[in-house]
């Protein structure tokens, strides 16, 4: 890892922060063990094709998830729809380095709330023969996602009573 680049990146994540206008959302994680990320996504038209004009995230989770998606975001940015579906965790983390194994779970999470938005994304366009111009008309905004804590609150179950016993082995 590029302890610099990942200092930078924690310090100064970029595209932080819910996208009131964005197009398609798409969050993933688990509530109960509070690691989450979600990302908002804007397209616009660009020669004919559709490609990413902003992207933004919200994260709950380690730093390194912080910083992989603050990477991602930026690297999302002209990128078409095809060409961000195949982005992989590997190759949006690569900026940072290597993560160590602990750490992989943080870019397959940006990655998995990458493709829940672009899946979001292509439940809204048009899949029946429309022209490209068509395809390309304003999309209309997704439902409200809300901010991620709102997704922690709602889902996060009761906590449980009685005791806790740790066995050392």
């Amino acid at each position: 890892m590029d302890p610099q680049l990942l200092s930078d990146a924690i310090a100064n994540p970029r595209n932080l922060g819910e996208m009131t206008d964005a197009d398609a959302v798409g969050t993933v994680g688990s509530p109960e063990c509070g690691d989450m990320v979600r990302m908002w996504l804007k397209f616009t038209e660009k020669d004919g094709r559709k490609v990413i004009d902003r992207a933004s995230f919200q994260s709950f989770g380690c730093q390194t998830a912080i910083a992989v998606a603050s990477m991602a975001t930026e690297m999302l940015k002209g990128r078409s729809v095809e060409e961000a579906r195949s982005l992989s965790a590997t190759e949006m983390s690569q900026p940072l380095g290597p993560l160590p194994p602990m750490k992989i779970h943080c870019g397959q999470m940006v990655e998995g709330a990458l493709k829940a938005a672009l899946e979001a994304e292509a439940r809204q366009t048009p899949q029946d023969g429309a022209t490209p111009a068509a395809a390309m008309a304003p999309l209309s905004p997704p439902p409200s996602a809300g901010h991620l804590a709102e997704s922690l609150g709602e889902a996060a179950p009761a906590p449980k009573s009685g005791k806790l016993r740790i066995v050392f082995e």
